[in-house]
């Protein structure tokens, strides 16, 4: 069968088999719609392309001299060629120069001029290339490198042409842009291995390998969770805490700069490496993220049926005995009755500790007794605050104790502070939710529940992740921020992580415990910080002035990610599964729970 095109001024017989055959290709696809060659540049559609040789260097090239090219934000395309060269052909052109340099300065000499530092230079040089390629110590190639940038019009070429001349002068090394041979350029930095301009400059081993182009830092290992993207040269931020002198980290930054969000994902991605978490959780934030893995949410407030008691004790570990675990408890029960009668008097001090120790002998709680047994109802159940209070009340000098002891065993505060604990650890993850306890009791709270988690962490050797949110609550108080800073110094024994987080940075670093907390994390996450308080945090990590900028205009999410000594601009990357369980935005939590109560009816 055949067919005719009438619209041709002659008529055409075309095969049928032309129409039914495959002609389209996959590089009909992914090619721009069209391409035009310029005298310098490249049209691609609606892209431009610009290629540059660099012909000259200086004769000293610092380590790393490429690295601020690299790091430029600009789409670009870097190739290098290397040529090796003879050395015997390169001795003889060495030994014919050097007789050419020797013969110039004792001509020099013979005239009575002065010396020329620049001839006697160049003489020292050649003799120390020539011994070391003699001795195989160093070999010489003809090096080119090439450069194509992309830019979507001319003025923006120009402008990262500005950049890359400004960069590269101020170091001496001079480039080019390839005119008349644009395709040729484009060719040399497209994956061809084809060295079409063939613009070389002669060199030795050693400042050859100054041009080593991965020289922008990478904080990355073998193993551990993606904590974001590198925003340098968007390579991977994968670590394990685990790895480091200790697990523990802290977290500055402002409200709503997305601390949570990465602390979140944090928790989410560990956990599916078998690391558990327990959140001290002020705002209920982490209830939503219990919920979605199954984990444990007690809310913690005076009208709650979850009750913790502080007299509560850890079993003792192998390395530990009874008379350890009891005085480490009495002392840190002393701190709290610190706290919760707002201040104690040195000889309230000794009573204090004295009728806590009497507590727990009353109860055959001793250093002697079977501490196996401790805390069972059918062998040694712990004391209460009423216990301490019955033995404080036949104490001489106790009078004012007992009486500000009351508001915590009588009425409503008694719900919480006087009551056996019925909190379980056996969860995965485990969040102890504050929103709702009074702020005047906050830090008693908080002081309370890390004292319980503390009681969880020693009982068992396993990976934990311990989150203290909105620490600055603890650190407010002298002895909440010194157990904070104990927790964070022992965790390293039991395998603990403490994450620290607060956005209130002057009242953390007020406190004498707030530098020795960051001394002991080994991670640090600076996110956005508000102007009132980035001299307080460049101070304390020894920020430079532009990563000072870049923390008070960080985006939501973004900030400086210190592992150890090393740190990177990081971004905090979440797949959209993992965000719609760790989401802290009121409209998509909102959106979420709507959708689930569609899916519901």
């Amino acid at each position: 069968m055949k067919f005719e095109i009438p619209f041709l001024k002659k008529k055409t017989e075309v095969d049928e088999q032309f129409f039914s055959g495959e002609h389209l290709k996959i590089g009909d696809i992914i090619a721009p719609s069209f391409i035009e060659v310029k005298q310098n540049a490249i049209n691609m559609g609606e892209r431009m392309s610009k290629s540059y040789f660099i012909f000259s260097y200086p004769r000293y090239i610092t380590t790393g001299w490429l690295s601020p090219i690299i790091n430029l934000n600009y789409p670009m395309d870097v190739s290098f060629f290397f040529h090796p060269v003879s050395s015997e052909k390169i001795l003889k052109q060495l030994r014919r120069r050097v007789t050419e340099v020797q013969a110039e300065i004792s001509e020099r000499e013979e005239k009575g001029l002065i010396r020329d530092p620049a001839l006697e230079t160049a003489y020292q040089d050649l003799e120390d290339l020539r011994d070391r390629l003699q001795t195989a110590q160093e070999r010489m190639f003809r090096f080119s490198m090439y450069i194509t940038v992309y830019a979507d019009s001319e003025k923006e070429l120009k402008e990262i042409e500005t950049n890359l001349r400004s960069i590269l002068e101020s170091r001496l090394i001079y480039i080019k842009p390839a005119l008349y041979q644009q395709k040729e350029g484009f060719t040399c930095t497209s994956p061809y291995n084809l060295d079409q301009l063939d613009i070389t400059t002669l060199m030795n081993t050693g400042p050859l390998s100054s041009a080593f182009p991965f020289v922008s830092f990478d904080l990355s290992s073998n193993e551990g969770i993606l904590y974001g993207i590198n925003s340098h040269n968007n390579s991977i931020v994968l670590f394990d805490r685990f790895t480091l002198a200790n697990a523990n980290s802290v977290i500055f930054a402002v409200s709503g700069s997305g601390k949570s969000y990465a602390v979140k994902l944090e928790i989410l991605r560990y956990l599916m490496l078998g690391v558990d978490s327990i959140i001290l959780d002020p705002e209920n934030e982490y209830k939503f993220l219990a919920e979605a893995v199954g984990g444990s949410f007690f809310d913690i407030s005076l009208g709650s049926d979850y009750h913790i008691n502080p007299f509560d004790l850890p079993q003792p570990k192998e390395d530990e005995s009874a008379e350890d675990v009891l005085r480490s408890s009495i002392i840190n029960l002393v701190g709290l009755m610190r706290l919760m009668m707002g201040g104690l008097s040195p000889e309230e001090d000794g009573i204090m500790d004295s009728a806590i120790t009497e507590t727990y002998a009353a109860k055959d709680i001793t250093v002697e007794s079977d501490s196996s047994l401790w805390g069972k109802e059918d062998g040694l159940p712990f004391p209460l605050l009423e216990d301490l209070e019955q033995v404080l009340s036949t104490m001489e000098g106790a009078e004012s104790l007992v009486k500000r002891l009351q508001r915590f065993t009588k009425g409503v505060y008694s719900n919480f502070f006087n009551q056996h604990s019925n909190v379980s650890m056996a969860n995965r993850m485990v969040v102890f939710g504050i929103r709702d306890m009074e702020d005047e009791l906050r830090p008693m709270a908080m002081y309370i529940i890390l004292r319980f988690i503390w009681k969880t962490a020693t009982s068992e050797m396993k990976k934990r992740i311990l989150v203290v949110d909105e620490a600055w609550w603890l650190i407010k108080t002298e002895e909440g921020a010194s157990f904070l800073f104990g927790t964070v110094k022992r965790a390293r024994k039991y395998w603990l992580g403490v994450t620290t987080i607060t956005q209130d940075v002057n009242d953390f670093m007020r406190s004498e415990y707030g530098q020795p907390i960051i001394t002991n994390s080994s991670l640090v996450i600076l996110m956005k910080q508000s102007p009132a308080t980035i001299e307080t945090v460049r101070d304390a990590f020894n920020l430079t002035e532009e990563e000072k900028m870049l923390l008070l205009e960080a985006p939501v999410g973004e900030g400086i990610f210190f592992a150890g000594t090393k740190h990177v601009l990081i971004r905090v990357k979440a797949s959209y599964a993992e965000d719609q369980i760790i989401t802290t935005s009121p409209e998509q939590l909102v959106k979420i729970k709507q959708a689930k109560r569609e899916l519901g009816e």
